[in-house]
């Protein structure tokens, strides 16, 4: 009796240190995934950044360029008014 108890035990401790062996192998399987995923989110992350930056930069480069044609705009305006104030000054002659 006490033979078969021992067998008992032993069976259910074999059983036990399969289950932690499975488990281990699942864990360290997951790990795995959630670093790979990670590196992904992170390598998305970085591209991300990339394209704000260049956006920025982007940004800043069309900001200057609306500057120059307003002051070029103005400059034109100028210039028509004089020659218009040419032509009146001709005309009234």
């Amino acid at each position: 009796m006490e033979l078969l108890e021992d067998i008992d035990s032993l069976s259910t401790l074999e059983e036990r240190i399969h289950q932690a062996i499975e488990l281990v192998t699942r864990l360290r399987r997951d790990v795995e995934t959630a670093q790979s995923e990670k590196a992904a989110v992170m390598a998305e992350r970085d591209a991300a950044l990339q394209e704000v930056a260049a956006a920025k930069d982007q940004i800043s480069r069309l900001t200057q360029e609306i500057q120059m044609l307003r002051d070029e705009r103005k400059q034109v305006r100028s210039r028509i008014e004089r020659l218009l104030g040419q032509i009146d000054a001709l005309s009234v002659s």
